[in-house]
């Protein structure tokens, strides 16, 4: 049996996408088979209390198939079944899985709201960078929000903690109003105009962050 708690570093399991995918629910676990190597083998998938485990079974004598799971090779018939077992797993925490990187209780509550709101998931766009998110407006696809994590310095703050902050956009012609670089600061890492930044300790209260996201969006849907 192997367990998969490398792969799910800093990911979260999505139960809908799990039934999506072709999981069946039973007695509080999800359960997944699926046969590869010309219907010879069977992987056979379990999801419980946000843990997945997986097993090959040789279906010629239903016994588990265990060198798969042995790190090293045993020759070209061991190695193509490997592959293929690898790949739908990898296929599963794919498309069954998302992003966990924020983990700060307001960050998480921002991203539910949104979720709920506007029907909108992060978007992971750079690989050199998979701590930065934006969400986008799919009306125009202009992006309304980002999440990422920083050190305060380049807030131009004294300190090298590392925190999470929320980027928004703001109207031009009240943000210098606004910007008091202790509690909203010029947007990091986008335009200063046009752009605020929080950061997600509490500071800026979640409710008052949520009547700026709300003013965010509209901005988005301006030409």
């Amino acid at each position: 049996m192997r367990v998969l708690d490398n792969e799910l570093k800093n990911k979260l399991i999505d139960y809908e996408k799990l039934l999506e995918y072709g999981f069946i629910r039973k007695d509080g676990l999800y359960l997944y088979k699926t046969k590869i190597h010309n219907d010879e083998f069977e992987i056979r998938v379990v999801v419980e209390n946000n843990k997945i485990t997986s097993r090959l079974f040789d279906l010629s004598n239903e016994d588990e198939y265990v060198l798969v799971d042995i790190k090293d090779g045993f020759g070209e018939f061991v190695g193509k079944l490997k592959e293929e077992y690898e790949n739908e797993l990898q296929n599963i925490i794919t498309k069954c899985t998302i992003p966990n990187i924020f983990k700060s209780e307001q960050a998480k509550e921002i991203i539910k709201y949104v979720k709920e709101k506007y029907n909108d998931d992060l978007e992971f766009l750079w690989k050199k960078f998979p701590k930065n998110a934006i969400w986008r407006n799919k009306t125009n696809n202009k992006w309304y929000g980002a999440l990422l994590v920083i050190s305060e310095r380049k807030l131009e703050i004294e300190s090298d903690k590392i925190v999470e902050i929320i980027d928004l956009r703001y109207p031009k012609d009240k943000i210098k109003q606004v910007i008091d670089s202790d509690k909203i600061f010029p947007g990091y890492h986008m335009n200063k105009e046009s752009w605020i930044t929080i950061r997600l300790n509490g500071d800026v209260s979640t409710k008052k962050i949520f009547e700026l996201i709300d003013n965010s969006y509209k901005i988005s849907l301006e030409k």
